[in-house]
C-alpha cells in the first residue's frame, strides 16, 4: 500500500474568451520573451496566452513591515524604468508584452522574496486598455537572481501560484509582509518557495510534479483558476474608464470580508483566502474554449489547493508538526519511524527515522524498534520531539538542529502514567507534555513531567481522542463516544467542566484560536463546532466546503 501526505497551499482565478484563433500556444508565448544578458531580468506579460502591451511591470519584495503593510519596491530610476503618480518606478511591455529590467533599474539588496506585478495594459482586445488586469510571477529573494530561467512568462498560471503561496501575508497584491523576526523570515522564505511547486515561471505552467519529484500537483484546478481569471485579463475597459462587464463581475465575486478588489491579482488572492466561498459562480466563468488546460470539468467542492506527497518512508502517515524551520515531521501510524519533508515537499529524511540514530532500510508496519506505531507528534517548547505512541510516549533530542539522522537523539521511552490508546499531545507553559488515553476503558489524561507520567480520570471522559491547552492553562479534551468536551485545569489538577453540549458528533481533534475559542473537528458529523473559553456552544456542525470525517484541526 501507498501513503501520501496531503498539505495545503492557501491562504487563490478569471477569463473572457477570445477566439481560439488568438491564442498563442504556451511554448511560443514563453519563447517570445527576450533572452536575457547578465544581470537583467527580462521576461513577457500575457493575459490568456495573449501579450499584454503597455503594462506597468513593478518589482516588489516582501515587507517587514507587520501584516498590511505595503510590499517594498525595488525599481529605481535606471534606463528602462520611469514613475507612476505615487512616485513608484516600474517597467513597461512592448507590443509584444515583453519587458527588461537591469542591474541599473533596480535597487535589489533585500534577501526578502521578490515578485514581479504588473498593472494595466492592452491585453489585444479591440485595441483597448483594461485597467483591472494584473499578474504575478514569484522570483524568489533578489540575491539568487542569477539562479532564475532567462525569460520569465508572468501569466494567469503564474499568479495563482503567488497569490496562493503568499496569501497568509498578502492583504492585497501590494501589500504583501510579515514581521521582522527571524521565524517570520523564515516562513515568508519557506511559503516563496511553495509557488515554484505551482508554476513554472519560465513556461507559465503548473509543472508536472514538484522539485524532488514526489509530489502530485492539482494541474486541472491550478488552470481551471487561470481560466477564471482569464475572463476579466482578456477584457478591455469601456469608454467611461471602469472596469469590463466580466471584471466587475469578477471583483464582487471574489470579495474579502465585504472588501471589493480592484485588480485580478488581488482577486486571487481573496479566492485563496475564502476557498469555499462562491465556488460554483466562480466555475461558471469558464468558456467554452478556456486558454490554459486541461481544466475541471465540474466544479470542486471548494478551490483550496492541496499538493499531494510522496516519499520519506510514509506508511500510514497521522500526527505531523511543524519545526522553527518549517519542515514538516510525520508520524507513521502504521510503521515504525517518523518522517521529514523539507518546505518546498522534498523528503528530507528519505528512508524516515527509527529512534536508534541510523536511518532504516524500510519503515514497515511491526512492533519492534524504539517507538513503534507513533500515531501523533509535537514539538516541546525546547524544540524536542514527542510522539505519542499507542502504548508509550518517545523523547527524541533536537537540539543540535538539522543534519543527518544523528541529530535526532533518542532520549527515552516513556510508559508511566497508564498511557494507553494515546492520540493528541500537546505541552503546557511549562513544558510538560499531555497526552488523551482514548485505549478500551483507559479514559483518561496523562501529564508527564519530564519522564514521569501521571494519570488523570473522570471528569466525563469517554473515549478521549484530541486536546488542546488555552492561555489559562486548562485542557480541552473531545470525548469521541460522549459527543462532547471535557475541561481540566491543570493548577488544580481537577475537571472543571464535562459535558460541554455543541461540541458535535464523534468530537475528535481540538484547537484553540486567540480569543480563546475553542474549535473541535466532528468526526462523526462531517463538521467543526466552536464552544467559547466558558463552553458556551457558539457555531452547531458548520460543515461544507468539502469537510468529509475530519480528524485534525489547527488555526492560522
Amino acid at each position: 500500500m501507498s501513503y501520501a501526505l496531503r498539505l495545503f497551499a492557501c491562504c487563490s482565478i478569471f477569463l473572457t474568451a477570445c477566439s481560439s484563433a488568438n491564442f498563442v500556444a504556451p511554448s511560443s508565448a514563453a519563447s517570445s520573451a527576450p533572452a536575457a544578458s547578465a544581470n537583467s531580468l527580462q521576461g513577457a506579460v500575457h493575459g490568456g496566452q495573449q501579450p499584454i502591451a503597455n503594462a506597468h511591470v513593478y518589482l516588489y519584495a516582501v515587507s517587514t513591515g507587520g501584516y498590511g503593510s505595503a510590499s517594498t519596491s525595488l525599481l529605481q530610476a535606471g534606463p528602462n524604468t520611469q514613475q507612476d503618480s505615487n512616485g513608484v518606478y516600474y517597467a513597461t511591455t512592448n507590443y509584444n508584452g515583453n519587458f527588461n529590467i537591469t542591474a541599473a533599474d533596480r535597487n535589489c539588496s533585500s534577501s526578502q522574496p521578490a515578485y514581479l506585478y504588473s498593472v494595466g495594459g492592452n491585453p489585444g482586445v479591440f485595441n483597448g486598455a483594461n485597467s483591472g488586469a494584473s499578474l504575478m510571477a514569484v522570483l524568489g529573494p533578489c540575491g539568487n537572481f542569477d539562479s532564475l530561467p532567462a525569460a520569465i512568462n508572468m501569466n494567469e498560471v503564474t499568479t495563482v501560484a503567488a497569490a496562493y503561496a503568499l496569501a497568509a501575508f498578502a492583504s492585497d497584491a501590494t501589500h504583501i509582509s510579515g514581521s521582522s523576526s527571524a521565524l517570520a523570515s523564515t516562513a515568508i522564505a519557506n511559503a516563496a518557495s511553495i509557488a515554484a511547486n505551482l508554476a513554472d515561471i519560465s513556461k507559465g505552467t503548473p509543472p508536472a510534479e514538484t522539485q524532488g519529484g514526489n509530489a502530485n500537483v492539482p494541474v486541472n484546478e491550478i488552470n481551471t483558476l487561470a481560466d477564471i481569471l482569464a475572463t476579466c485579463i482578456n477584457s478591455t475597459d469601456p469608454d467611461s474608464g471602469s472596469p469590463s462587464n466580466a471584471c466587475s463581475v469578477l471583483f464582487s465575486t471574489a470579495t474579502n470580508n465585504g472588501s471589493q478588489p480592484s485588480d485580478t491579482a488581488s482577486a486571487a488572492i481573496n479566492i485563496a483566502h475564502h476557498p469555499g466561498a462562491n465556488v460554483q459562480t466562480l466555475f461558471g466563468f469558464l468558456t467554452a474554449t478556456p486558454p490554459f488546460q486541461p481544466a475541471l470539468s465540474s466544479a470542486p467542492n471548494d478551490w483550496t489547493i492541496a499538493l499531494t506527497y510522496t516519499g520519506g518512508s510514509l506508511h500510514g502517515p497521522l500526527g505531523l508538526a511543524v519545526d522553527s524551520n518549517g519542515y514538516v515531521w510525520v508520524a507513521n501510524s502504521a510503521g515504525t519511524c517518523i518522517s521529514q519533508f523539507q518546505p518546498n515537499g522534498v523528503p528530507g529524511l528519505d528512508d524516515g527515522f527509527s529512534g536508534n540514530g541510523v536511518e532504516p532500510s524500510t519503515c514497515g508496519a511491526g512492533t519492534s524498534g524504539t517507538f513503534p506505531a507513533p500515531y501523533y507528534i509535537a514539538f516541546s517548547p525546547s524544540g524536542n520531539i514527542w510522539l505519542a505512541n499507542y502504548s508509550s510516549v518517545t523523547e527524541l533530542d533536537f537540539s543540535s538542529g538539522l543534519g543527518s539522522e544523528s541529530f535526532l537523539n533518542y532520549t527515552g521511552n516513556y510508559t508511566g502514567g497508564s498511557v494507553n490508546g494515546s492520540s493528541g499531545i500537546a505541552f503546557d507553559k511549562t513544558g510538560n507534555a499531555w497526552v488523551a488515553n482514548g485505549g478500551y476503558n483507559a479514559n483518561s489524561i496523562t501529564g508527564f513531567s519530564g519522564s514521569s507520567g501521571t494519570s488523570y480520570g473522570g471528569g466525563g471522559l469517554n473515549s478521549p481522542a484530541g486536546l488542546a491547552i488555552d492561555t489559562n492553562n486548562n485542557i480541552w479534551i473531545g470525548n469521541n463516544n460522549a459527543n462532547d468536551v471535557s475541561e481540566f485545569n491543570i493548577a488544580s489538577s481537577s475537571f472543571v467542566g464535562s459535558g460541554f453540549l455543541g461540541a458535535g458528533q464523534a468530537a475528535d481533534a481540538v484547537a484553540i484560536d486567540s480569543g480563546g475559542n475553542v474549535w473541535i473537528a466532528n468526526r462523526g458529523y462531517a463538521s467543526v463546532s466552536r464552544l467559547s473559553s466558558n463552553g458556551y456552544a457558539q457555531i452547531y456542525f458548520a460543515n461544507g466546503g468539502g469537510i468529509n470525517y475530519p480528524t485534525g484541526i489547527a488555526i492560522d
